[in-house]
């Protein structure tokens, strides 16, 4: 049971009726605001705390080091770029290049650019629709030069 009250720890953990009482009806009000989902004990715990040390800001403060995702649509276009040149580039060459991590390539080359290796070469997984229509046109164009060419060898 999740015991949510601004009174001392030591009085929810101990027995008595009213402060587990309070808590449970702050639960109760949690959930009733905040619908089935609402935030963890720990979470509200910390909350608890920074409201008692003086902390009243709603915002997160920045946190320092490498943001934990790097993938913009300027990255994204760059990987693309460099695998457009070289469909045979690494993603340990790409990562290298672009300074992030493996893993983050291989994230945004199998989610974003919808790509997989395939035989040592970066491919796309499934043809999208410009490649569809790319195919028919290409498809459409040799037939009617087959066609013109057998009746070009037809009428000498």
């Amino acid at each position: 049971m999740c015991m949510i009250s601004t009174t001392s720890r030591h009085e929810l953990s101990s027995s008595s009726p009213p402060a587990r009482q309070a808590a449970e009806g702050n639960l109760a009000i949690l959930r009733e605001t905040l619908g089935e989902h609402p935030p963890s004990c720990a979470i509200i715990k910390n909350w608890v705390a920074q409201f008692k040390r003086g902390d009243f800001s709603t915002c997160d403060v920045p946190h320092p080091g490498r943001p934990k995702t790097v993938t913009t649509l300027e990255i994204i276009e760059q990987i693309h770029e460099l695998i457009l040149e070289d469909s045979w580039i690494l993603a340990k060459s790409i990562a290298e290049q672009m300074d992030i991590s493996r893993e983050q390539v291989g994230s945004i080359i199998n989610e974003d650019l919808d790509m997989r290796k395939l035989s040592a070469k970066w491919v796309p997984k499934c043809l999208n629709a410009d490649h569809k229509r790319q195919q028919c046109q290409s498809s459409e164009e040799i037939w009617n030069f087959f066609n013109m060419i057998k009746m070009i060898s037809c009428s000498d």
